[in-house]
C-alpha cells in the first residue's frame, strides 16, 4: 500500500490554507509518516505532477489523496478528515510492517555509539527517521541539539511544552528560536479542562506545600505523552552530570514510560556524556541562540515559580525545585512511573 498526498502550491511559493489544515491534523493524529510521496500541483502550471494526478481523477480542489492499495486498484479521497479516518481503520486490520523497526539492536547501538560524537548521534537518528524523529526544545542543550540537526539539511520535529507558566524571556526564545532556524515549533499546552479543575481544587501554588508531581504531572507529563504518540522517536538535552536520576542516562534507549506512533518509542540522548562547559562552548563556537535568563544567573531553567538563580558553587539544577531533595528533581519527563 502506496499513500499520495497531493498539495496545492501558490504562485506566491506557499502551500494553500487547506494543504496547510490538512497536514496539520494528519499530524495530530499520528498519520503524516503514513504519506509515502507529497506532489505538488503549481498554480499556473497544468503540466505539473499535481496539476496532472488531478486531471486524471478529475479532482478540481487540494489538497486530496490516493491510497494505492494494488495494481489497478486506488482510493480516492477529498477529504483530509475520510481520509485519516480510512487510514486509522487499514492500520488497524493490518499488521505495522515496516512502519517501526522493532529489530533494532539498542545495546548494540549503544555499544557502537559510546565514543560517538553528539553529531554523529543525531545523523543517524535523522537519517533513519526523519519527520517522525522529533526534538523536545526548552533549553540551551536542545537547542545546541537543533543547531546540529540544522546543519546537517536532514528532516526532523521539534516541539515544546508550555506549561502556561514560563517566564516572559522563555516565551521571546522559544521565537527567536524559531526565527532564526526557519523551523516549526509545535508548542503542547496543558489539558484545559484538567487544568481548570486542579487550579480551582489546589491553587495555584500548591506545589511549594505537597511537591511538583501533580502539577507537573498535568502541565508537562500529559502534553508530552500527546506530544509523543505522534512520532516513532525523540531526541533529549538530558546528561549524565545534570543530576542524581540522570547518572546513567545511555544515548540509546527504548523509552520505559512513553509510546511512539506505532507503540515502542526510541529515545535518545546525545549530549549523555558532555559537560555544562562542552554544550556552552558549541553554543559560543556557533553563536546559538540562547535564553537571556542564563546572562542573569539562571542555569537551569523551568517554569517561573518553580526557578531560581543559582548561588556559587552550587549544581546547575539547585536552582529547580530548590525546596526539594535533589534526588525528587525531575518533572516525570525522563523518570519512568515505577520510579
Amino acid at each position: 500500500m502506496k499513500i499520495t498526498m497531493v498539495k496545492k502550491r501558490l504562485a506566491d511559493g506557499e502551500p494553500c490554507e487547506k494543504c496547510q489544515q490538512a497536514e496539520h491534523l494528519l499530524r495530530e493524529r499520528g498519520l503524516w509518516d503514513t504519506i509515502d510521496y507529497v506532489v505538488w500541483a503549481e498554480e499556473g502550471d497544468p503540466e505539473s505532477p499535481g496539476m496532472l494526478l488531478a486531471a486524471e481523477h478529475k479532482v478540481k480542489i487540494a489538497p486530496f489523496f490516493l491510497i494505492h492499495i494494488k495494481k489497478g486498484e486506488t482510493l480516492l479521497f477529498r477529504s483530509a478528515l475520510r481520509f485519516a479516518k480510512e487510514v486509522e481503520k487499514l492500520k488497524a486490520n493490518q499488521p505495522n510492517k515496516e512502519l517501526l523497526d522493532t529489530a533494532i539492536d539498542v545495546d548494540a547501538l549503544s555499544t557502537e555509539f559510546a565514543e560517538a560524537s553528539p553529531q554523529q548521534v543525531v545523523k543517524w537518528i535523522l537519517g533513519r527517521f526523519g519527520e517522525t524523529c522529533a526534538i523536545a526544545f526548552s533549553g540551551a542543550e536542545d537547542v545546541v541539539l537543533i543547531d546540529m540537526a540544522a546543519r546537517f539539511g536532514l528532516d526532523f520535529s521539534v516541539f515544546c511544552l508550555d506549561t502556561g507558566r514560563l517566564h516572559p524571556e522563555t516565551y521571546q526564545f522559544i521565537d527567536k528560536v524559531r526565527k532564526h532556524y526557519d523551523i516549526e515549533i509545535r508548542l503542547m499546552s496543558p489539558d484545559a479542562q484538567a487544568l481548570e479543575a486542579f487550579v480551582l481544587e489546589k491553587g495555584l501554588f500548591s506545589f511549594y506545600e505537597d511537591g511538583h508531581k501533580e502539577c507537573c504531572g498535568i502541565r508537562k507529563v500529559a502534553p508530552l505523552r500527546r506530544a509523543l504518540s505522534s512520532y516513532r522517536a525523540w531526541i533529549t538535552g538530558q546528561r549524565r552530570d545534570q543530576s542524581p536520576t540522570r547518572a546513567e542516562v545511555e544515548k540509546l534507549q527504548w523509552d520505559p514510560a512513553f509510546e511512539g506512533v506505532d507503540g515502542p518509542l526510541l529515545k535518545c540522548n546525545p549530549l549523555a556524556q558532555w559537560t555544562s562547559a562542552q554544550v556552552w562552548q558549541y553554543i559560543q563556537q556557533y553563536e546559538v541562540p540562547y535564553n537571556p535568563l542564563h546572562e542573569k544567573g539562571f542555569i537551569s531553567i523551568g517554569c517561573e515559580p518553580c526557578t531560581r538563580t543559582v548561588r556559587p558553587n552550587e549544581h546547575e539544577r539547585a536552582g529547580r525545585w530548590w525546596w526539594e531533595e535533589s534526588t525528587k528533581r525531575e518533572c516525570g519527563l525522563h523518570v519512568a512511573e515505577d520510579e
